[in-house]
């Protein structure tokens, strides 16, 4: 006779209940900002899981990427709604479609470069926490797309860009770090990095 022993025996559960309260959330109006020209719905936060995670859903459109970056602090997880992109991770590159998604462990530099008309993802972000980030740059959207001619990452004061991620352990790679570490990634870098941003002021 095999005895078949729980897996969890002689171990101590943990009983206690959680303070967080349960919810269901959809994307609505009141829950989304728009950001670089893209529209952004935190479906979860930090306040709404202590800290563990955050979920985003967004709409973003070619010529909204974020720059080449690195997180000190997060790993990411993205899962296509609709559309497609390329996804660059260190020296990998992933074609990433509607119903599939894509990890990306913190430390590793990524990019990416929408191929559809655009793309609608959601986003999860383990610890919260980068919401912060966003909230005081954003505004209240005004319908649930992405906004037209709304000033992007390619457009906007990298200066500040670099320094407001910094803050958050967000790292923009520079032209020659991104040929370096994303040795793949096609897209070419309009703007340079600011002149007076030292490697003392990197996270």
């Amino acid at each position: 006779m095999v005895d078949i022993v729980a897996p969890n025996k002689g171990k101590q559960l943990n009983q206690t209940p959680s303070p967080l309260n349960a919810f269901k959330r959809a994307e609505s109006l009141e829950l989304s900002k728009w950001y670089m020209g893209t529209l952004m719905t935190n479906l979860a936060e930090t306040k709404d899981t202590n800290g563990a995670f955050l979920l985003v859903q967004g709409t973003l459109v070619p010529g909204t990427e974020p720059p080449p970056h690195v997180h000190s602090r997060e790993d990411e997880l993205f899962y296509v709604l609709e559309g497609e992109f390329d996804v660059y991770v260190g020296e990998d590159i992933f074609t990433v479609e509607t119903g599939e998604c894509v990890f990306l462990p913190r430390l590793k530099p990524h990019a990416f470069i929408i191929r559809s008309l655009q793309i609608r993802l959601l986003t999860l972000v383990t610890p919260a926490g980068l919401e912060e980030v966003f909230r005081d740059r954003s505004t209240p959207a005004k319908k649930l797309e992405a906004p037209s001619g709304a000033l992007t990452y390619s457009q906007a004061d990298l200066n500040q860009t670099v320094q407001r991620f910094a803050e958050y352990g967000v790292r923009i790679l520079s032209p020659e770090e991104v040929a370096e570490q994303i040795p793949l990634y096609p897209k070419p870098l309009i703007l340079s990095m600011p002149a007076d941003l030292t490697t003392d002021q990197r996270v």
